[in-house]
């Protein structure tokens, strides 16, 4: 069996998330083809995965939203860009299909969440299984002029399938599928290396997890300054002299590649960041407290901040507040407002692609 999973590129959350899935599906069926198909960065790819054994095909399928910076967006870029991968789909989709085939193998694909799964599905004649908390329909919709028909052809794709996969904190997503709700997506962490554990551990200061997404965002050095009673750990920049300048500073740890957020949630107090999907699920699955700063022009994001007052101890900060350094670090979190949200939602959905597999796929 050939599980191809097509991933959308706008930002890490959805590969973060489809790793967890593929991770519990090669527990449950190890003798199965599992393929990753995604512009995704091989880095990123590469850490979430693991040691799991999963191909890797190299396909731009959809262009999400295109972002300014990690709280901004860019609509022009976008319509450019939409327009720019439906004339490279069909050669996309017919070389993607001639590899399958060529596979030999039956096959069910799983998309998060680009339309254009859903052509994959219908030359390969194979199940399609979509999962996920929106659809790009819903993103499209709220913006109006030239997105509108953008949006109507997602729906369109959004309406074949044999199985919907509703992500907690979710759009509604309305599609007429079949539907299975999940638990939150998150892996489970892995040990990190005895040396920063005890570091952590010997370290008394509140420890604050930083992160903006596959874009980041870039907090003046100085703001950290402000909190020298807490700790705050931030992926290693890229940039050589702001890395000088981080690494400087006494209240600043900064995780190198190999290291995921997830891996050091466990040691942590609070996150400190934006609406994000997977960001809020690994969150919310360790008991953090989440720091996060509002978000506009993108539908999903009010969705996500609902869902953080009703499921999570939290703090929403004004993009000002953030840029000023006034984290609200020292103040008690404002509590949930209802119950917090069950816990097993890759579990969950590897069993359901493999019960699609198991009733859909032509048997002989």
């Amino acid at each position: 069996m050939l599980i191809y999973v097509c991933v959308s590129t706008h930002g890490y959350g959805h590969a973060a998330r489809q790793a967890a899935v593929l991770i519990q599906l090669h527990r449950l069926r190890p003798d199965w083809h599992l393929v990753i198909s995604s512009s995704v960065d091989e880095v990123f790819l590469a850490l979430v995965l693991r040691h799991v054994p999963v191909d890797r095909r190299s396909v731009r399928w959809d262009v999400g939203m295109l972002q300014a910076d990690a709280l901004g967006v860019d609509q022009q870029g976008t319509l450019q860009a939409l327009q720019k991968l439906e004339n490279e789909l069909p050669m996309l989709v017919q070389r993607e299909v001639d590899w399958i085939r060529a596979q030999d193998s039956q096959c069910v694909v799983v998309a998060d969440i680009p339309p254009a799964a859903a052509e994959l599905a219908r030359q390969l004649d194979a199940a399609l299984v979509w999962m996920g908390n929106f659809g790009w329909d819903e993103i499209y919709a709220p913006l109006g002029g030239a997105f509108l028909g953008w949006a109507d052809r997602a729906t369109s794709a959004y309406q074949c399938g044999a199985l919907l996969l509703r992500c907690p904190l979710s759009l509604p997503m309305k599609w007429s599928l079949p539907e299975q709700a999940l638990g939150l997506v998150s892996a489970d962490p892995k040990p990190i290396s005895l040396d920063l554990e005890r570091r952590l551990r010997a370290d008394a200061r509140k420890k604050v997890l930083v992160g903006f997404g596959g874009l980041g965002y870039s907090l003046r050095p100085d703001l950290f300054k402000c909190w020298p009673q807490h700790l705050f750990l931030l992926p290693a920049p890229k940039d050589s002299r702001l890395f000088e300048q981080l690494a400087g500073i006494t209240n600043v740890l900064l995780l190198p590649e190999s290291i995921r957020f997830l891996d050091v949630m466990p040691f942590c107090d609070r996150l400190l960041g934006k609406p994000g999907f997977s960001s809020f699920c690994e969150a919310m699955t360790c008991g953090l407290g989440l720091h996060v700063v509002e978000r506009q022009g993108f539908a999903e994001a009010s969705v996500l901040m609902n869902g953080l007052r009703t499921h999570a101890a939290h703090k929403i900060l004004t993009r000002q507040s953030l840029e000023k350094g006034d984290w609200k670090l020292d103040r008690p979190l404002e509590p949930a407002a209802g119950a917090p949200l069950r816990v097993g939602g890759a579990a969950q959905a590897a069993e359901a692609i493999c019960l699609v597999a198991a009733n859909t796929v032509k048997q002989g």
